[in-house]
């Protein structure tokens, strides 16, 4: 799960935003205010430097200064309260020595960096230094060493530690280079002695690539490194149960009894909380809680804490069992096509998970502690049915009990709540989450509790007031808002009024005042510009132009003017970059500008893209072939089919990809996997005629359905190991969607087969999401296109439009959606309100469907089939 949402909560209440776009100081209400910027941040350079922000860092940049493309840079590293001082010293050595680097903005970025679920490749690193070779990189680490003795600061995990200090180094990139995978994935790129680029991995350990030799001062600092070992600790490490910035939890077993155990790490400075506590004195805190709850049945053992280096280790009893999050995944009966019986015997199972949890926190209180963690993962359920709770990292006693540092998103308190009340609120979510496991909706609007209450009522017969003292602790006293959505007789009559809302909502979200984004949506929008398809403004315009919306010329003129004039940071394809861009800009009836960003993308090397659709060549080839046809360019068609080309010599063969989707990077499905490069075949060779075009697309899908497997109702699913996904991107939907344009052309074989099997996954009563690409809307439009995939009895479309309501939320009296991990609201077109506009309009409003995905011309008008596309 990507915990970086959770970070891009902390700027706005309604809407994911950028921690940079965060005000210069603290907002009221968070303490005394203070500078978010570091001191360093607004210092004028000297004569001779150049100054520059790129992303979270301020590069500072020595004119005179030519440095390799590739080799040894050092890290600092720094604590929130020693930051400033560190970056004041580091400033003004690397300034008097003519020595290049960069450092994080402020204060808010570095604490984002460290905490609990930051990216462990890059945690820790508050400056980055460029040795200009290996006699300069020994200098520095010399003198910095004699300037920073002893300064505390986060292990950075990705390199070698020089000495007990903040200095890091590590073999990498300077300068930004990319290589492609033989799969067409996009990576960071080093060259090897021969000038061949390949990945620079920034994985959370440190290596060196195999040709580099490291100089010999640092020998005894990787002496040092590999004397700190567990190998005299009385435990053997079996694996690992979870990783996180603040350290790793691992079963072992006890040498000396044999006894499973389990080992959990803290890392100091490091996984903070948004209090800013580090993961080891949240382990302190954890080992005073297990200690005073001794001799409860519901809580682990705790049996030692000890030290491996600076790391500070817990020895925990093993529970038998699995956690609550596991077995409602395997039992809930609204994820998949369950009998009426089977809800039937669902209901006694959670209502009585639910009174032996509430039982389990009773017994914490009793003891005079908050427990403060209530959620689904936290529960362990024995072989015997008893439960016990896991991690009390949170816990507090009631007197103290306020904002938690850490909580879950689906089941923490809203500021306000204090003591006991703090795991009542997560109770009463425990309650509602077992049978619509929608809770993160709360922290937008408290009040949708009633409204899942009465969904839930509609599907299980539950005992009197269950629901009712739920709704109850988590609903606000005065009315709740509620967002217009019927889901009665949703036909072609309540289009307007259900497409007005959404217009209205969108509309009122804008934000042209702003350069980076004039919707807000995704987290997507900051790593790959605010102008795109799929979480940018482009999607957002297309979206309502094509349910009947309308078009709104000003909106249009804030993205034409920063398309072609395309900030760093904006991507080339199809759905992330600027290609997409071309297409909506053409939908909207401004061929000329489109045509004038494809020349744009044309100067660039697009062709070393990766092969997908969503990013890489297949959504460019298909963008070009579509442009070839409405400007009557035939040289945009020749550069499509040159993208298929290269798609085509990256492809393989059907057994050329793992069985797990998202293994090596490689994902399955319409977006990132095979299944678009099929969709490029196909709508070529509907160009063309060339029957090996769909020789290519068959080997596509068949490299999808490979990573499909079979659920327990009958379903077929994209696997990804932990999870099954139906959804349209990298779903069982999205690879229905492209075989059935495949079969089009060619029906029957054995890739139809399994078509049934992946439209039963369209049939679900339950998706946690809500948007186009990774929700129920996504369902919706496939339905929408492919009245057969509903099923014998064809109500499956209606049912999926109905209960787009669970996710429906008011915003400034009109009705919008949330984004991925339902944690804000998103207007864009592949997470949010924009997205479920087009499905919603595909379903009953006789609109457009997803680019591409209706078909163009048959093949059959063609007259030379036996032609390869190479001849036409």
């Amino acid at each position: 799960m990507d915990k970086r949402y959770e970070l891009y909560c902390l700027v706005d209440p309604l809407f994911y935003d950028s921690p940079m776009a965060r005000p210069e100081r603290d907002a009221p209400g968070e303490g005394p205010a203070r500078s978010l910027a570091f001191g360093a941040a607004g210092r004028e350079v000297p004569d001779g430097w150049a100054r520059s922000e790129k992303d979270d860092w301020v590069v500072v940049r020595c004119l005179d200064q030519v440095l390799p493309e590739q080799g040894w840079k050092v890290h600092v590293s720094a604590c929130l309260d020693n930051a400033d001082g560190v970056l004041d010293l580091v400033w003004d050595y690397c300034t008097r020595e003519n020595v290049t680097f960069k450092f994080l903005r402020g204060r808010h970025l570095l604490h984002m960096r460290n905490a609990k679920y930051a990216d462990r490749g890059s945690s820790g690193k508050l400056v980055t230094i460029y040795p200009t070779d290996d006699a300069a990189l020994e200098k520095i680490l010399a003198d910095l060493s004699e300037l920073l003795p002893d300064t505390a600061g986060p292990y950075i995990l990705s390199d070698l530690r020089i000495g007990a200090g903040p200095l890091y180094v590590r073999y990498g990139a300077f300068s930004e280079r990319y290589c492609v995978s033989p799969q067409g994935t996009i990576e960071p790129a080093i060259a090897a002695p021969d000038g061949t680029l390949v990945p620079d991995r920034r994985d959370p350990v440190f290596k060196m690539p195999s040709w580099v030799t490291p100089p010999g001062f640092l020998q005894p600092h990787l002496a040092a490194r590999a004397a700190t070992t567990m190998a005299d600790l009385p435990y053997t490490i079996e694996k690992v149960l979870h990783f996180s910035n603040g350290g790793g939890v691992y079963l072992a077993v006890d040498r000396r009894s044999g006894e499973k155990v389990v080992l959990k790490e803290a890392r100091p400075y490091a996984g903070l909380d948004y209090m800013g506590q580090d993961a080891v004195a949240r382990l302190e805190r954890e080992r005073e809680v297990l200690e005073r709850l001794s001799g409860l049945d519901v809580v682990p053992r705790l049996f030692a804490t000890f030290d491996v280096g600076e790391h500070r280790f817990l020895a925990m009893e093993f529970v038998e069992g699995q956690p609550l999050n596991r077995i409602f995944t395997e039992r809930y009966p609204l994820g998949g096509q369950h009998s009426e019986r089977e809800k039937a015997e669902y209901v006694p199972w959670a209502t009585g998970i639910c009174a032996k949890v509430e039982q389990a926190v009773r017994l914490i209180h009793e003891r005079g502690l908050v427990f403060g963690d209530v959620h689904l993962s936290n529960i362990i359920v024995r072989p015997d049915g008893g439960v016990t709770l896991i991690d009390f990292e949170m816990a507090t006693p009631i007197g103290e009990a306020g904002r938690m540092g850490l909580a879950n998103p689906g089941f923490a308190a809203p500021a306000g709540f204090t003591g006991v009340d703090i795991d009542n609120y997560a109770l009463a979510c425990l309650r509602l989450a077992l049978f619509l496991p929608l809770t993160e909706l709360f922290m937008l609007e408290r009040g949708k509790a009633a409204e899942l209450a009465e969904a839930v009522r509609t599907h299980f017969s539950l005992p009197a007031g269950f629901l009712r003292e739920a709704v109850e602790a988590i609903s606000p006293p005065a009315e709740p808002r509620r967002a217009a959505w019927v889901a009665a007789e949703p036909g072609p009559a309540r289009w307007p009024a259900i497409r007005d809302t959404m217009t209205e909502a969108i509309l009122a979200s804008a934000t042209p005042e702003r350069d980076d984004r004039l919707f807000p949506g995704d987290i997507g929008q900051f790593s790959t510009g605010g102008l795109n398809l799929a979480f940018g403004a482009a999607g957002v315009l297309y979206a309502l132009n094509a349910t009947g919306a309308g078009r709104f010329p000003d909106h249009e003129e804030w993205l034409v003017r920063r398309a072609l004039n395309p900030a760093e940071g904006n991507r080339l394809g199809f759905y992330e970059g600027l290609h997409g861009v071309a297409y909506a800009l053409a939908e909207l009836g401004r061929p000329d500008e489109a045509l004038e960003l494809v020349e744009i993308v044309s100067r660039e090397r697009w062709e070393t893209l990766g092969s997908d659709l969503f990013g890489g060549l297949a959504g460019i080839g298909l963008n070009l072939a579509h442009l070839a046809d409405r400007t009557g360019e035939n040289d945009l068609l020749t550069s499509a089919l040159k993208a298929a080309d290269v798609v085509a010599s990256r492809l393989g063969g059907p057994d050329d990809v793992p069985t797990i989707s998202g293994e090596g990077g490689l994902h399955a499905g319409l977006m990132n996997g095979s299944s678009g490069p099929a969709l490029l075949f196909i709508r070529l060779y509907e160009r063309t005629g060339d029957t090996g075009l769909l020789d290519l697309a068959d080997v596509a899908l068949r490299q999808d359905l490979r990573r499909c497997t079979v659920q327990s109702d009958g379903s077929l699913q994209v696997n990804e190991g932990w999870r099954t996904m139906p959804y349209l991107d990298r779903g069982s939907v999205g690879i229905a969607w492209v075989l059935r344009e495949y079969l089009r052309h060619r029906p029957g074989g054995d890739v139809e087969k399994g078509l049934a099997a992946l439209d039963r996954a369209a049939r679900s009563p339950f998706y946690i999401q809500s948007g186009l690409l990774t929700g129920r809307a996504g369902v919706l439009a496939y339905l929408a296109a492919h009245p057969d995939a509903s099923g014998p009895d064809g109500t499956v479309l209606d049912a999926q439009l109905g209960a787009m309501g669970w996710h429906a939320m008011p915003y400034k009296g009109h009705t919008a959606f949330p984004g991925e991990r339902l944690l804000r609201l998103s207007m864009d077109l592949a997470t949010g309100t924009a997205g479920v506009l087009l499905a919603v309009g595909a379903a009953i409003g006789e609109t457009a469907p997803l680019p591409f995905l209706a078909a163009s011309r048959p093949a059959a008008h063609l007259a030379d089939n036996g032609k390869t596309h190479m001849e036409v």
